[in-house]
């Protein structure tokens, strides 16, 4: 893909002003978000919060190599945070860490906090956790997060061809679960 000329907020975001940033970020941070919180981690101990930071930081010390617009750098963010992503999941596998349990956890007080936002929605990652990984990235970048297809091939690092197939079959996939899970309700 071939990149156009820088925008107004992406050039500014290079020159460092602050505002330019906030823009981005504005219009990137919360999908970042919730697009991570679908991906799985082998890691515990790394939350999406933290993949989405890690990714913010690189993109700020990278931006110099980015250029396009800004519609454009949310699929090279996504793609920063895809990759961090794997490096976390491979540094999981290797440290194979796991949550403590909870019984053992039961003579110290917890503290209570507020829940996140989207603590509601498991669902969706319970879903899309079905679909084999391509697919649910696609559909996860596609419908959860509304990333336009070359953002979403950009973001994962494939072609725009390959999203546009693993799109439909993630969605026919998901159709025919459903329909299957409404068959078995009526009985």
């Amino acid at each position: 893909m071939t990149r156009g000329t820088d925008d107004d907020v992406v050039a500014r975001a290079k020159s460092g002003d602050a505002e330019a940033w906030r823009t981005l970020y504005r219009d990137h941070a919360g999908r970042l978000l919730v697009w991570l919180t679908t991906r799985p981690t082998a890691d515990s101990a790394v939350t999406a919060e933290d993949l989405a930071s890690e990714a913010w930081l690189t993109a700020a010390e990278k931006i110099s190599t980015f250029h396009g617009t800004s519609s454009e750098f949310a699929g090279w963010l996504f793609g920063i945070a895809r990759k961090l992503g794997g490096n976390v999941r491979r540094r999981g596998q290797r440290r194979n860490t796991q949550p403590s349990d909870m019984a053992t956890l039961a003579d110290h007080p917890m503290v209570q906090g507020p829940e996140p936002a989207y603590a509601g929605q498991d669902w969706v990652a319970r879903l899309l956790a079905t679909l084999p990984r391509r697919e649910r990235d696609v559909v996860a970048c596609r419908e959860v997060v509304g990333l336009d297809v070359e953002a979403t091939a950009t973001a994962l690092g494939v072609s725009s061809v390959a999203v546009r197939v693993a799109h439909h079959r993630g969605l026919r996939r998901l159709s025919a679960q459903l329909t299957s899970s409404e068959r078995s309700a009526a009985r």
